[in-house]
């Protein structure tokens, strides 16, 4: 059930990665928005090194080294000894909040990997005790009351709710969403894939059901927009209590993996019991990497961590079938990495 009219423009964000592609270019344009550079042109126009040097208090030294590495990458371009921003990557600032997401992701997930890239190879549980990146997702903290637990959780939320913000774009261009009119978004975190469904689709009415802070973030991230009074939250534990009921689509959109199969196979049952008669389960989720399609950039490092919970697509077909579903359809759609739409009919 793929739109008459796929909208090409939404692959357009994963231009990001071309000026982040390697650790040396990322860190320079992770820099570069930290210590001004990027809005100092922005701001005041084309400046030689030595003047950015003195307006940002770095050394000149510093400054060109930073400046030639911009150069190379194709964030800034030189011309008669002045630098500005190349027209290339000046077009890619409207996905800012998505590079800057990105660069600190990868920067965490650096860390990780120099040298404990052996432990992810042999031994997964070793690397997932010593690794920082995955602790970031603090899921045991959703469910407390405190300051700090609400700070924990507001922190890997921004990071989800960018990547959705361009990822729900892409899973609107490969599927019709208009025929539904009950959605729910099970692990549908800041709301923000429902509420880009809801502004595109009038008629929709979303739920999202997650986790207690979850559910409390979201309703402030999305109580703003026109579209809040369409979006619900229900305070749940996906796999502990049962999902509300009487809907024509349930998603899961890059929340199975982070389960093993028996518990995946358990959400997928209770998706279909969430269900009304012809109601459609949708599963979005990044898919096992396939050799030689796609070329591992420094961007991916933070979902390279997570590779050995990505299963292939036939795996949640099977489970779809097993759960009762029919006329199972998948997609397979290649992002930063590969990306599986799957779905089927009750």
């Amino acid at each position: 059930m793929a739109p008459s009219n796929p909208d090409n423009t939404a692959r357009d964000y994963l231009v990001v990665d071309r000026f982040m592609g390697t650790m040396i270019h990322a860190e320079a344009l992770a820099t570069a928005f930290e210590i001004g550079v990027v809005d100092c042109l922005i701001s005041r126009g084309p400046a030689s090194s030595g003047v950015l040097a003195e307006r940002l208090s770095a050394t000149p030294d510093g400054m060109a080294l930073l400046l030639d590495i911009l150069i190379e990458s194709g964030v800034v371009a030189e011309k008669d000894g002045a630098c500005a921003l190349a027209d290339s990557f000046l077009k890619a600032l409207c996905f800012r909040d998505l590079m800057e997401a990105r660069l600190f992701m990868a920067r965490m997930a650096a860390q990780d990997l120099l040298g404990g890239f052996a432990d992810l190879v042999t031994d997964r549980a070793r690397f997932m005790d010593r690794a920082r990146f995955h602790r970031l997702f603090a899921y045991d903290r959703c469910f407390g009351t405190d300051a700090a637990d609400r700070r924990a959780t507001a922190r890997w939320m921004r990071i989800t709710t960018v990547l959705t913000r361009y990822e729900a774009a892409v899973c609107m261009a490969h599927h019709d969403f208009s025929p539904y009119r009950r959605l729910l978004d099970v692990g549908g975190n800041s709301g923000e894939f429902a509420l880009r469904l809801c502004r595109r689709h009038t008629r929709l009415r979303a739920t999202v059901f997650d986790l207690p802070l979850v559910c409390e973030t979201g309703m402030a991230h999305v109580g703003g927009e026109p579209e809040a009074d369409r979006i619900a939250f229900v305070k749940g534990n996906a796999l502990a209590d049962a999902f509300p009921a009487g809907h024509d689509l349930v998603v899961f959109k890059s929340m199975l993996h982070d389960w093993p199969d028996d518990e995946a196979r358990q959400l997928i049952q209770k998706a279909a019991r969430a269900l009304s008669p012809g109601g459609r389960l949708l599963i979005f989720e990044r898919a096992r990497y396939v050799s030689g399609k796609q070329r591992l950039s420094h961007a991916v490092l933070p979902f390279l961590i997570f590779f050995h919970s990505y299963r292939a697509p036939a795996v949640y077909a099977d489970f779809m079938k097993a759960a009762g579903f029919s006329d199972i359809q998948v997609d397979s759609i290649d992002l930063e990495m590969p990306f599986m739409l799957v779905t089927g009919r009750l």
